[in-house]
């Protein structure tokens, strides 16, 4: 089938064949995609779970966050497997996973049942969120790398509102995520197993993709890796990347050195590499802005603050809509403006509109029964600068971290690098969702939002201090 797809799309003057180069970097952003909707799907599920399982603040707080232990795992060793068998491979294991897990999740009679299916649809996040912008950074040319790459950000805010969209819809035919909707089984049950269908796509069109020509050639298959490299680039410009992928290879090869962990340390110093230091600050700055408490809480975080379930989970909707707007705007700019003004841009954007939401939730007062309200003038500010927020967020941090990450390493080590900035994102991440539901009902929004304001200023500093441009660079320039 591959054979099939890739002639289908190569062009007559045996050149750059951009139309396949298109097709499978969009198929690999499948993955990017079940990354959203599994991510998002939770949102509106949370007050079923508290019913179903009979769970606490805290207990609910980590049937929510129990997918980014399984994401950190997945993406920590996502990268090492990479190495050794392939990026297709684990594209195709993690579409396996996701299926088992939107399965699962839907079943679940339990929190422990419901735990271990999330863990294992987390594996699958994780493995999807390193392996999906390494694959297209290591198929794309220089020149619109950094577009092609960013699309993976699209997808997961389409899967993020696709999820919303879905949790909105089927609530909507119910009356409520509590209530029973078809063959008896509950709303919140539905809205997971809904993600089978993007799930199964996924795993059948990744048959219709080539390996990673840098996979191939680091594991001496050399008349594979040309085949998928004329595939992608024609004759002429495929020989030559295939000679200049052997030479930044040449010396690993020649010593028939595999990649290991020790390969993150500077042999002349004995130290980390700074690019490895780099990549863990990029991606934890990423979740300590707060953007997953917007996506997984949404709808509870409306609610506490006067909105219906119907209106919040509407809100989520329109969120997730201009943050694919935010993303386009990005597509746009990365490979003309560059990845280190968007990141800056975004951090200043961030750090403001987070202290005006901050401002807003701190006006909040206590009704009768004892939830939170704003008056509807810091109702609608409280809306706008977090909507702005949003914005900010995904023309920069969301989808230029990935880009940088795919990016940024040197071949030798990039399955090494992404294993450990993955795994540093997805801990960032469990640590800022586990303790949102414990900071919300202890000092309130106005100083979560407060933190995340700061944390969003210090990113700016990183940004300038320590980021270096990747913008037109090949993959074979980098280093570190």
């Amino acid at each position: 089938m591959e054979s099939i797809a890739s002639n289908q799309y190569q062009n007559d003057t045996g050149g750059e064949n951009t139309w396949f180069i298109i097709m499978v970097s969009c198929i690999a952003t499948i993955g990017g995609f079940l990354f959203g909707y599994d991510s998002g799907v939770i949102n509106g599920t949370v007050e079923g779970l508290q019913v179903a399982f009979n769970s606490d603040s805290a207990g609910t707080g980590f049937n929510v966050a129990s997918m980014l232990l399984g994401c950190a795992v997945g993406a920590a060793l996502a990268g090492r497997l990479a190495d050794l068998y392939g990026r297709k491979a684990m594209l195709i294991l993690s579409a396996v996973m996701f299926i088992v897990s939107a399965w699962g999740s839907g079943v679940a009679t339990g929190s422990f049942e419901f735990v271990v299916y999330r863990v294992i649809g987390g594996i699958a996040v994780g493995a999807a969120s390193v392996m999906t912008p390494a694959y297209i950074s290591e198929v794309a040319l220089a020149r619109y790398r950094g577009r092609l790459t960013t699309i993976q950000q699209v997808a997961i805010i389409s899967g993020l509102t696709g999820a919303f969209l879905s949790n909105y819809l089927l609530a909507n035919i119910s009356g409520s995520a509590l209530n029973p909707l078809w063959a008896g089984f509950e709303t919140w049950r539905w809205m997971f197993w809904v993600e089978l269908i993007p799930a199964s796509i996924f795993l059948f069109a990744l048959f219709l993709i080539p390996e990673s020509p840098r996979f191939l050639v680091a594991k001496n298959r050399a008349q594979q890796a040309k085949s998928v490299l004329i595939k992608l680039y024609g004759d002429v410009e495929g020989n030559r990347k295939y000679s200049e992928i052997e030479a930044s290879l040449a010396d690993q090869k020649q010593s028939k050195h595999q990649p290991t962990w020790s390969d993150i340390k500077d042999k002349a110093t004995g130290k980390i590499r700074p690019i490895i230091w780099v990549g863990i600050g990029l991606a934890v700055f990423q979740q300590f802005v707060g953007i997953n408490v917007v996506f997984y809480y949404g709808a509870i975080l409306w609610q506490s603050v006067g909105f219906s379930e119907s209106d919040a989970l509407f809100i989520n909707v329109l969120s997730g809509s201009l943050s694919i707007g935010a993303c386009i705007l990005a597509i746009i700019l990365v490979d003309k403006l560059g990845r280190k003004p968007l990141l800056w841009i975004g951090s200043i954007g961030m750090a403001i509109t987070l202290t005006i939401a901050a401002y807003a939730f701190s006006t909040a007062t206590l009704d009768a029964e004892g939830s939170l309200s704003l008056t509807s003038d810091m109702g609608l500010l409280a809306l706008v600068s977090a909507n702005l927020y949003v914005i900010f967020f995904n023309m920069s941090w969301g989808p230029i971290m990935w880009v940088m990450l795919g990016e940024m390493f040197p071949n030798q080590i990039r399955g090494l690098g992404l294993a450990i900035a993955g795994f540093f994102q997805w801990v960032a991440n469990f640590a800022i969702t586990m303790t949102f539901p414990i900071l919300l009902g202890s000092v309130g929004l106005a100083y979560a939002y407060g933190f995340y304001a700061l944390c969003a200023a210090i990113s700016a500093y990183f940004v300038f201090k320590f980021v270096t441009e990747t913008k037109g660079k090949e993959l074979e320039e980098m280093a570190g």
